[in-house]
């Protein structure tokens, strides 16, 4: 079975997001927050100030998250709604924040259900301001911003770019979305099991050239290296990730550093590994290179027949830099097989000295490249086998890295 991509997943699916919407001309945005949280998995509770109802509509979020948008200190049959919302929360997220809400929430006031639920809540919260680049500017603005932030509130944004209409461009644009989930995601996951660590993912194909147009490559999507990265991001861990070519956008908060060849890969793990504590090496990096390169475009009327193509075995990475490693860190690696995929992942774990070896088939039907899933089989070095069932990529991605985290803390 090959499942969408847009299915609900960690650290979301489950949880209870309370999302405030404040009255500024980004209440709109909020729609589309709320949506893609409740894709993600999680149950969504709209609160909407009254002034945000001049910008949008209850009947919007109603439609999208299937709950309730609720603006009324008290609903119906409910005399306490904000002890129940405040209570059932794991996540308070007000996007967008406008300068009047910040300055009531940083004084402590309770004087409609959003600020209420606010003074009642235990769950942590993340607010996201957005407004005019002078209204942001004003001391009154910064002062209650820096009181938000002592109280332990996360601030995201504002992000600079275009404001409303005839303002002109500055900062005080509500952050972007993408931005807004990953911090979300990264609050929601309490643990945080790599807080402290340095983690180097490398993901994505090789290209080796043949001449400037041509080139021997694979079908890797990068997807599995790009959950990787941005689930140990979540984690919070400090992430490198090494990538090949691919059309996905960087996560969130992970330095990115491009490639092409497996050469250039090598040579970029190598400047990085030395101070990581994990090297999780998810790049499908090309086994061949041709052994000289054209300088320009081979045509087809120079050759009767086609040309050629002289290979060299590449350097593999996982063995060539073993003695880069820092003492104690954790080295995962990939093993997509066609044939005899758990005997040739032991063989690869002992003889490129890993710690674990995520194998699984290349036939196997939604998994693999380009698709959004993956089924694999996790071996370590202990001998133990864990075989998990098809599941979205960032979930694969969770699993591996909680063997990195507790075999990081074990006593190795």
């Amino acid at each position: 079975m090959i499942m969408p991509d847009r299915l609900a997943r960690p650290p979301f699916a489950g949880r209870s997001v309370v999302l405030g919407v404040t009255g500024g001309i980004a209440a709109y945005k909020a729609i589309e927050i709320a949506r893609e949280l409740t894709l993600a998995g999680a149950h969504v509770d709209v609160v909407l100030t009254e002034s945000a109802r001049e910008f949008v509509t209850p009947l919007s979020f109603q439609a999208l998250t299937g709950h309730d948008a609720h603006s009324g200190m008290f609903g119906p049959g409910e005399t306490v709604l904000h002890v129940r919302l405040a209570r059932e929360a794991d996540l308070v997220l007000v996007a967008p924040a406008t300068a009047n809400f910040l300055a009531r929430a940083a004084a402590g006031m309770a004087d409609d259900l959003l600020t209420t639920i606010l003074l009642a809540t235990e769950a942590p919260v993340i607010i996201c301001p957005a407004m005019n680049d002078r209204m942001y500017a004003h001391p009154g603005t910064r002062a209650n911003l820096e009181r938000l932030a002592s109280i332990g509130y996360t601030l995201v944004g504002p992000a600079e770019g275009p404001l409303a209409w005839g303002e002109g461009s500055g900062p005080g644009r509500l952050e972007d979305m993408a931005r807004i989930l990953a911090e979300s995601a990264r609050v929601l996951t309490v643990d945080a099991p790599l807080r402290g660590r340095r983690v180097v993912v490398t993901a994505g194909p090789t290209r080796e050239p043949i001449d400037p147009v041509r080139f021997i490559g694979n079908r890797s999507s990068g997807r599995m290296g790009y959950a990787l990265a941005a689930t140990a991001r979540r984690f919070g861990a400090e992430v490198t990730l090494v990538s090949g070519p691919t059309n996905l956008e960087t996560p969130i908060g992970v330095e990115r550093v491009d490639v092409e060849t497996a050469a250039e890969m090598l040579e970029a793990v190598r400047n990085v590994l030395p101070t990581a504590d994990s090297l999780v090496m998810a790049a499908a990096v090309a086994d061949f290179r041709p052994t000289g390169v054209a300088t320009e475009k081979i045509k087809k009327r120079q050759h009767g027949d086609a040309p050629a193509i002289a290979l060299a075995r590449t350097e593999d990475i996982l063995r060539t830099t073993v003695g880069d490693r820092k003492p104690g860190a954790v080295v995962v690696g990939f093993a997509l097989e066609t044939e005899h995929a758990i005997e040739n992942g032991r063989k690869k774990l002992a003889e490129k000295e890993l710690d674990v070896i995520v194998v699984n088939d290349a036939r196997e039907p939604g998994a693999g490249f380009e698709v959004v899933t993956n089924r694999v089989t996790i071996l370590d070095r202990s001998g133990a086998t864990e075989e998990l069932p098809l599941l979205l990529k960032e979930e694969v991605a969770e699993r591996i890295l909680r063997r990195v985290a507790d075999l990081l803390t074990r006593d190795r």
